[in-house]
């Protein structure tokens, strides 16, 4: 049989989704399993979008679609912006895509030559480094750990940006920490990044899932000659829980939307009539659901930071947005559950998983083997449930 290209050797399946589907196998099997695992924000979207959707399936047209996306849904993608305080696009600065990875890996590979660098604030979500290996990328990891809350300093881009640097990847509020920049430190990295000419990739997905009162910051308003440099990405999936629609969109210099758009003219060629009548209606749409989630994910978060601060000698730095907590548990590091002996993070996820059917993501996945992920969008009482055990089982540690 002829071979795979190469680059398939370095394409890895989701961390996140293997742990996923372990647990969803345990509790097939009828463990009582409850699952942290996957980023999914576990609501729906209001009842226009449905209706929209309805509406657009009486009416379909079956013709194909425009490469970019249609002007309706465009418009509905700059509002989104301009209510988020990112100002000054148009519809030829965006493309859409099958969600933002879809969008991303399509950014990426317009802009990567083989043997380009990336510099990747750590912990990532683990798509980034994956999408440097399909590539051929370098990912140049920069270390941000729980002593300086998870957030990359100023400083650790001038010490990393070199000849062959192309990108920055910069995910605020972030996945897997949970944490979001203030409107001080985005300002500070934004005076650092006009000195280097390099793209800056600004992943904005939780940019409406922000709590405390804390605003929402953005390069682009901290330093506006970023602008010819920085392409932001987002997408319906964590807003308007909306992940299974696949409707995400790139906003940027208009060479790079042009890049995209010829992207999509050779493998997908438009989107769905469906899902952009769906996206389109959740744009345009009442914003009471993701106003009221966002107090919800709040409350939630309150009670995760309660539920470990009880846990002697675990350190979780505050997410302040998302739908994330990633503690420090490498305190459980040495130490053994029933004879089983925990080395790192992944034994101690596969013994907690053993011992309570509590399901998180070891922090090895994105580049932190000290912590664990956890994604707190469950039902109210299986967060409670699932916290109560985790204590319990840090008390049965010996």
């Amino acid at each position: 049989m002829p071979k795979l290209a190469q680059r398939m050797s370095r394409a890895r399946p989701s961390a996140i989704m293997a742990v996923a589907e372990k647990a969803k196998a345990l509790k097939a099997q009828g463990r009582d399993i409850i699952s942290f695992t996957i980023g999914v924000p576990n609501f729906l979207p209001g009842e226009h979008v449905y209706a929209a959707a309805r509406d657009a399936l009486a009416k379909d047209s079956g013709q194909y679609g425009t490469n970019r996306g249609p002007d309706a849904l465009l418009d509905g993608m700059l509002k989104h912006l301009r209510e988020c305080g990112v100002e000054g696009y148009e519809r030829k600065h965006l493309c859409t895509g099958v969600g933002n990875k879809h969008v991303l890996f399509n950014v990426m590979y317009a802009l990567l030559e083989e043997g380009d660098e990336v510099l990747i604030p750590t912990p990532y979500w683990t798509t980034y480094v994956d999408i440097c290996d399909i590539l051929g990328a370098t990912a140049t990891l920069l270390h941000c750990p729980p002593e300086q809350d998870y957030k990359l300093k100023p400083a650790q881009i001038a010490a990393a940006v070199g000849p062959k640097t192309k990108i920055l990847l910069f995910n605020n509020p972030s996945n897997p920490t949970g944490m979001v920049y203030t409107p001080a430190e985005v300002q500070a990295l934004a005076d650092e990044l006009v000195k280097h000419d390099v793209w800056v990739l600004s992943d904005d997905i939780y940019n409406r899932m922000i709590f405390d009162g804390i605003p929402y910051a953005h390069l682009l308003n901290a330093r506006p000659e970023l602008r010819d440099r920085i392409i932001v990405l987002d997408s319906v999936s964590k807003t308007y829980g909306m992940p299974g629609w696949r409707v995400g969109f790139a906003a940027g210099p208009e060479a790079v939307a042009k890049a995209l758009v010829s992207l999509n003219s050779n493998h997908i060629t438009n989107l769905p009539e469906v899902v952009i009548a769906a996206a389109q209606a959740a744009y345009d749409g009442p914003q009471d659901i993701p106003k009221q989630k966002a107090v919800e994910f709040q409350s939630k978060r309150d009670e995760v930071l309660a539920a470990f601060a009880k846990i002697p000698g675990v350190k979780c730095p505050k997410p302040a947005g998302a739908f994330y907590a990633f503690p420090d548990i490498s305190v459980a590091f040495g130490r053994s559950w029933k004879g089983t002996k925990i080395a790192n993070d992944v034994d101690f996820c596969n013994a907690l998983l053993e011992a309570t059917g509590v399901a998180v993501v070891p922090g090895s996945a994105f580049g932190e083997p000290r912590a664990i992920r956890i994604s707190y969008t469950c039902k109210p009482a299986e967060l409670t449930e699932g916290l109560r055990r985790i204590q319990q089982f840090f008390g049965e540690l010996a």
